[in-house]
């Protein structure tokens, strides 16, 4: 694929190109390559550069451990994985991550590195072949990928690279925590992924001796290029201090204690001193570029003539805002007004700092690594008490990069920038009070604006006044916003401490437990939001039981909530019994003051009647339901604008309790009519309303089918087409009810004879699903069961009989469990997942075995029909006809739920 964009060209060969609107790239992928043989005078003119990562210098020493477990990941599991390898700055990911690439390319494995692209640079003109033909697997390295917004992550996720069944493939990505990983992991599931996590621990202290053979072998690697006699260079200070749990730390004490030999100095012993002896060597360097004659290819004309002073600004500059295209670098230095024109200063900032890739006419390569670019920064702008001189220019350099005209966006290095500072202030007390701070109160919605990375590390920095915290409150999205949940999560936990510990007022102390658990349930973090719920009800009943009058209402909407979260988490039973406490109050206030609380005790009824059709009580569910949607007509005729919705949601819910008492022609009515609802307000607001009306669609699907009417699958496949949509949007939110949505596809297409496509959509059902139930069985393995299941049938109808064993025996055995410990939700499953194994076995010749299990689905049956034979008298039928069939050698009836 080759993408054009005002005459520039970057193509992939064998790969997608996710592009926005205005052609630039979401993210570019590129092969691997290991690191280059570099100039031994090059790399002693700065020595930081013998830190980065891309130049190698130091052998891979120590975390055997952590690559044989990468080494594992590669060789087990599913074709496709993902790893999320994290630590903080500085720990050694980049470096491990390179042996890695370079023992699978060695391994004969395909290794392609993913660079976000927005804010970045294009790539060099030309094609990168992608073509897999011969490998044998495929590792993605993605980098900074805690940076990434999720959306941006879930496009590369869904790249065709990644899918080629053939092809075994492995997706490790770096970050320095894991506080956005729940969200990204979910991700992971709509793509039929492995997902596992792996901190990378620090070093331990020196008793083993890791810290001393990880110096040693630095130090000896660093003095090869110094032609130093490696042996007699001693640590500069004992490895045992915290500061040196780092590898990075360990390699600066290495390089310091080399470089001080080789230059007779007596190096420092601390961690803050052996970084200024590196910034200082980065001076020394830019000044004798600046007076030394031999650096200049032509005497009669001065090559290098930036001084010192513009080049410290350049190379603060550079760490902000990180590689740009010429244009805009040329842009930001104008901007700093130098008297050098700022041609001049960007080829002699190149001569100092090389970009990274040669084919790429970038400029203003930062500072490496991260972490001391982010030292560089902190000890130049004004504030500390280290020997390290600081400029005035600094706050106003960084001023003049991120004020914005409110007007117009933040430019594209402020992510960068805010999350770089905000990192940095977590180890220099100064930098958030007189310089962080100041400019985030001027401009708080550049903090929202730099992303959920950036939100994290500000919620962190103790010293972040309140008041600050909430002015970047103020400037969230409404609602969930995929890309910033996690970072909105994190600073709402922060101010909910602050507000709690203020507040003397229950009522006030309610509103903010009850806000930060569904932004905690926005983020995936279910438990927490559950924990925060609960101790929001203990507030509601101590205020109730002082005052019912005044705190009833706040009981009741807490209980509600309350029993959300309960089943967010897979806890059904404790959410029916919380949620029938709720109806009981709304419907104690609807009788009080009917004009104010209908619409309460109508919403309270709605969810009881979820609840008690989730475990099974039917009628009860159907009473409860057909109630709140009378109530809901009602409120409809006075207020459409608001109540509609409210009325489509509880026809759907109406039409699916209907089908399970098998009433389908009215089930099919109900949903028709939530679908007509749901279509007109999806007009104007397709994103309030398109995931109601994906699920009644399925619905009707399946509606359709059983009364054998036409158009079963095309509602499906439309069902299925919005919930892809809306995944690439939320997947935390939208994948169970894709996987769902497959699984009745997969269904639908069998009848209608389409049988290859069908297993394809059951096979994808099934991988989705398992991922989901990693994370959380008690909510997704019925969902599992179900889907493995149908896919037994999918894999029988195409002749593959021991794999339509294979699968409707995990179905079994999970039905089972579950079945053990909630009789009355999942019996019916399991008569339903019995049955259908029979009718493999019995295809086999297994005719015993096949007796043995439907006759066990015919007694469970039996026993549910004496409570409702309404709802189980039919399958009951089906399973005893087929028991009569197998002694005439005649079966296969399956019954659906």
């Amino acid at each position: 694929m080759v993408r054009a964009e005002n005459g520039f060209a970057y193509g992939a060969v064998g790969a997608d190109i996710h592009v926005f609107g205005d052609g630039v790239p979401l993210y570019l992928l590129e092969t691997w390559r290991p690191a280059p043989q570099t100039d031994p005078e090059f790399l002693r003119d700065l020595p930081s550069r013998m830190l980065n990562a891309r130049f190698a210098v130091v052998d891979f020493t120590g975390r055997r451990q952590e690559l044989a477990d990468l080494h594992r990941w590669r060789q087990e599991g599913p074709r496709l994985a993902a790893r999320w390898l994290h630590a903080p700055g500085g720990q050694g990911k980049t470096r491990l991550a390179a042996q890695f690439a370079q023992e699978s390319r060695a391994d004969g494995w395909k290794v392609i590195t993913a660079v976000h692209g927005p804010g970045t640079v294009l790539p060099p003109p030309g094609s990168q072949d992608l073509r897999l033909d011969g490998a044998v697997g495929l590792l993605v390295i993605v980098d900074y990928a805690d940076r990434w917004p999720l959306s941006h992550l879930t496009w590369l996720f869904s790249n065709a690279l990644l899918h080629q069944s053939a092809v075994r493939t492995r997706i490790l990505m770096l970050a320095r925590s894991a506080d956005t990983w729940p969200a990204i992991r979910a991700t992971l599931a709509n793509q039929q992924a492995g997902a596992s996590a792996q901190p990378l621990p620090p070093l331990p202290d020196n008793d083993d001796g890791a810290r001393l053979e990880m110096f040693t072998a630095a130090r000896d690697s660093f003095a090869s290029h110094y032609d130093a006699p490696a042996t007699g260079i001693s640590p500069p200070g004992p490895l045992d201090h915290p500061d040196f749990g780092l590898t990075l730390a360990v390699h600066i004490a290495a390089l310091v204690a080399v470089d001080a030999y080789a230059t007779g100095q007596r190096p420092p012993s601390d961690m803050g001193a052996l970084t200024i002896y590196l910034l200082d060597r980065e001076h020394l360097h830019w000044a004798q570029l600046y007076s030394d004659g031999t650096h200049e290819l032509n005497p009669t004309e001065r090559t290098y003539a930036t001084p010192p002073e513009v080049m410290n600004q350049t190379v603060f500059a550079a760490a902000l805002t990180g590689s740009l295209t010429r244009p805009a670098g040329t842009t930001v230095l104008e901007a700093l007004q130098f008297s050098t024109p700022a041609e001049r200063v960007i080829a002699d900032h190149a001569i100092c700092y090389p970009r990274a890739d040669l084919a790429r006419d970038t400029v203003l390569e930062p500072l490496y690594p991260d972490r001391l670019a982010e030292d560089f920064l902190a000890l130049t702008l004004p504030g500390h008490g280290s020997d390290y001189p600081t400029h005035s220019w600094a706050a106003r350099t960084t001023s003049a990069l991120l004020t914005r005209d409110r007007q117009k966006a933040p430019s594209t290095w402020a992510p960068r920038a805010i999350t770089f500072l905000a990192t940095a202030a977590a180890r220099w007390p100064h930098l958030g009070p007189h310089h962080l701070y100041p400019l985030l109160r001027n401009d708080p919605g550049l903090a929202v604006y730099a992303g959920s990375a950036a939100l994290t590390a500000l919620a962190a920095l103790q010293d972040a006044e309140p008041a600050l915290l909430m002015a970047i409150e103020s400037h969230f999205p409404p609602g969930r916003h995929v890309n910033l949940d996690m970072g909105i999560a994190s600073l709402s936990a922060r101010l909910a401490a602050y507000r709690l510990a203020k507040s003397n007022d229950l009522d006030e102390q309610v509103e903010i437990l009850q806000l930060l658990a569904i932004r905690f349930s926005n983020a995936g973090l279910r438990e927490d939001a559950l924990q925060v719920m609960e101790q929001a009800t203990v507030l509601c009943r101590r205020m109730a039981a002082a005052d019912p009058t005044v705190s009833d209402d706040r009981l009741a909407t807490a209980l509600n909530n309350l029993g959300n979260r309960l089943l967010e988490v897979g806890r059904r039973e404790d959410a029916l019994t919380v949620t029938l406490e709720a109806t009981e109050q709304q419907h104690s206030l609807a009788k009080k003051d009917p004009t104010v609380h209908t619409a309460g005790y109508a919403l309270a009824l709605m969810n009881l009647g979820n609840r008690y059709s989730q475990l099974g009580y039917r009628e009860k569910a159907l009473a409860a339901t057909q109630e709140s949607m009378t109530l809901y007509r009602n409120l409809t005729r006075q207020d459409p604008a608001i109540f509609e919705q409210f009325l489509a949601r509880t026809l759907g819910n109406l039409g699916n309790q209907l089908a399970r008492l098998g009433r389908q022609r009215e089930a099919l009515s109900a949903t028709q009519e939530a679908i007509d609802l749901c279509r007109r307000l999806a007009a104007s607001q397709p994103g309030g309303h398109e995931p109601d009306l994906a699920m009644y669609l399925n619905n009707l699907g399946g509606h359709l089918r059983v009364l054998g009417l036409p158009g079963a699958v095309e509602a499906t496949r439309e069902s299925v087409d919005l919930r892809r949509r809306m995944v690439s949007g939320n997947p935390s939110a939208f994948e169970p009810g894709l996987a769902t949505a497959l699984t009745n596809l997969s269904s639908r297409l069998s009848c209608a004879g389409q049988y290859e496509e069908a297993l394809l959509a059951a096979q994808e059902a099934v991988e989705l699903y398992r991922q989901l139930a990693k994370k959380s069985p008690a909510v997704h393995e019925v969902g599992l069961a179900t889907a493995l299941s149908n896919m037994g049938g999918r894999l029988l109808a195409l002749g593959r009989y021991e794999e339509a064993v294979t699968a409707s025996r995990e179905a079994v055995a999970l039905q089972r469990r579950l079945a053990s410990g909630d009789p009355q939700t999942y019996e019916p499953g399991l008569a339903s997942s019995l049955n259908n194994l029979g009718n493999r076995l019995a295809v086999l010749g297994r005719r015993k075995e096949a007796q043995k299990v439907i006759r066990e689905s015919a007694d469970l049956l039996r026993r549910l029909a004496v409570a409702n034979s309404t709802a189980h008298g039919p399958a009951l039928d089906q399973v005893e006809q087929n028991l009569r069939d197998l002694k005439g050698l005649s079966f296969g009836r399956g019954f659906s739920r």
